[in-house]
C-alpha cells in the first residue's frame, strides 16, 4: 500500500505563531485568566470588524448562537428558520433553547439559505431566521431582512465560517438582530477556542452578559439564571493577535482563490453574488463526475481535501422523525451540494506552488469516474 504523500497539501494549516504564544504567556504570568482586560479588549477591538456593534465574547461559536437565541426569549413552541446545508452546531442550538428549527433549502451558487424558500417556511410560530453566511460567502440578507421584517421576526447570523464577509459594503453580523462568530482553529482566525456575538441592540448585549456568566454583572448579585460560558483570556489575547492579521489573510485567501477560479476548469468552482465579498473560510467546488474517485484521485496527488457537508443536518440521527425517517422536508438543492462539493485548500499559507499544484489535482480529478 502506497503511504501518504511526501508533499501533502493540508486542507488547513492553523496559525500560531510566536505573537500569539507570547500573548498567552503573558496572560498566564498576570494571574487575570478569566474575564478579565483581555476579553474586554478583544470585544472592543472586534467591535470594528461588524460596523461598531455591541460584542460579546463566550466560549465557543455554538454558546455563541444558544446563548444569543435564550437572550431573545426563544423556547419551547417557537419555530426557527435554518438551512440544512450547514454545520449540526445550528440546529443545535435552537433545539437546546427547546425550540424546534424548520429547514429550509439552499441557494445553488452561494450555498446559503433561499429567501424564497424562507418565506414559505413563515407560520405563526416563526420568531426567527438563522442564516448561515457559509463557507464565507454572505447570505441573501437584504432579501431575508425583507421577509423579517413583514413578518415580525429575529435574524440570528451564523457567521461562523465568515469573518470579514459583506454585503453591499456592510459586514456580516451587523446584518440582522444579533451576529454569531467562531474562533475555532480552522477558521479565517481563532483564539483556541471561543465565539463573539455582535448586536447594535445594548440591551440584548447586557442581557448576553448576564447569561454568559451566571446571570451576574457583578458577583453573588445574580439577576437571572445564567450559564458559564465565558471567554478565558488566554484565548482572547490569542484572538486579539489573530485579528491584528486577520485582514491580510483575508486579502491572501481571496488572492488564492482568484488564481484557482481561474486554474480549474475540470470542476465548477464558486461563484460570488453581487454586491457579495468573500472570504472564502472553504473554497468549494462542485465535481463533474464521482465525488468519491475525485477526493481519491487528490488525495493521492498529495491535495489535501475535504467535505463540507456529506450529510445534511436533517438526515442526522437526532433530526430524524419517530420513524426513524428525514422528516417532510423538500430541499433538493441540499441534496444535490452534499452529493457534489469538495473543499480545496485556500488558507493564506499556500506558496505559488502549492497553488498550482492543487488547480493541477483539481483538473486531473474532476473527471474522475
Amino acid at each position: 500500500m502506497a503511504g501518504p504523500h511526501p508533499d501533502f497539501i493540508p486542507p488547513a494549516r492553523p496559525i500560531i505563531g510566536e505573537a500569539e504564544i507570547d500573548a498567552a504567556v503573558r496572560v498566564l504570568r498576570s494571574g487575570r485568566v478569566v474575564q478579565g482586560p483581555e476579553v474586554a479588549a478583544f470585544e472592543e477591538e472586534f467591535a470594528d470588524l461588524t460596523g461598531g456593534s455591541h460584542c460579546v465574547a463566550v466560549n465557543s461559536g455554538t454558546s455563541a448562537l444558544q446563548l444569543t437565541l435564550l437572550a431573545l426569549g426563544f423556547g419551547p413552541g417557537d419555530e426557527v428558520i435554518v438551512p440544512s446545508f450547514s454545520f449540526a452546531a445550528t440546529a443545535n442550538a435552537v433545539r437546546l433553547v427547546g425550540a424546534e428549527p424548520v429547514f429550509v433549502d439552499i441557494e445553488r451558487d452561494s450555498f446559503c439559505l433561499d429567501p424564497e424558500a424562507v418565506a414559505a417556511a413563515v407560520t405563526p410560530r416563526t420568531v426567527a431566521v438563522m442564516p448561515v453566511h457559509l463557507y464565507g460567502h454572505p447570505a441573501a440578507m437584504d432579501r431575508i431582512a425583507t421577509i423579517a421584517d413583514q413578518h415580525g421576526l429575529a435574524i440570528v447570523e451564523d457567521a461562523a465560517q465568515a469573518h470579514g464577509a459583506s454585503l453591499n459594503g456592510s459586514p456580516v453580523g451587523a446584518l440582522g438582530t444579533a451576529g454569531c462568530f467562531s474562533f475555532y482553529p480552522t477558521k479565517n482566525m481563532h483564539s483556541l477556542e471561543g465565539g463573539m456575538i455582535s448586536t447594535r441592540d445594548a440591551e440584548l448585549a447586557r442581557t448576553l452578559r448576564l447569561l454568559r456568566n451566571q446571570g451576574m454583572e457583578q458577583r453573588y448579585a445574580n439577576e437571572i439564571v445564567g450559564a458559564n460560558m465565558r471567554m478565558t483570556d488566554v484565548a482572547a489575547a490569542v484572538g486579539r493577535v489573530q485579528l491584528t492579521q486577520l485582514a491580510e489573510w483575508t486579502e491572501q485567501r481571496c488572492a488564492n482563490a482568484k488564481f484557482l477560479d481561474s486554474a480549474i476548469t475540470s470542476m465548477v468552482t464558486p461563484p460570488v453574488a453581487d454586491g457579495a465579498r468573500h472570504v472564502y473560510h472553504q473554497y468549494t467546488v462542485r465535481t463533474k463526475g464521482n465525488r468519491d474517485a475525485a477526493q481519491q484521485r487528490l488525495t493521492e496527488l498529495g491535495v489535501g481535501n475535504a467535505v463540507y457537508y456529506p450529510t445534511p443536518i436533517h438526515r442526522l440521527k437526532p433530526y430524524l422523525a419517530e420513524n426513524g425517517e428525514p422528516g417532510p422536508w423538500d430541499l433538493p438543492e441540499t441534496e444535490r451540494a452534499a452529493a457534489e462539493v469538495i473543499s480545496l485548500p485556500v488558507h493564506p499559507s499556500l506558496t505559488q506552488v502549492e497553488l498550482e499544484r492543487i488547480a493541477e489535482g483539481a483538473n486531473l480529478a474532476g473527471g474522475a469516474r
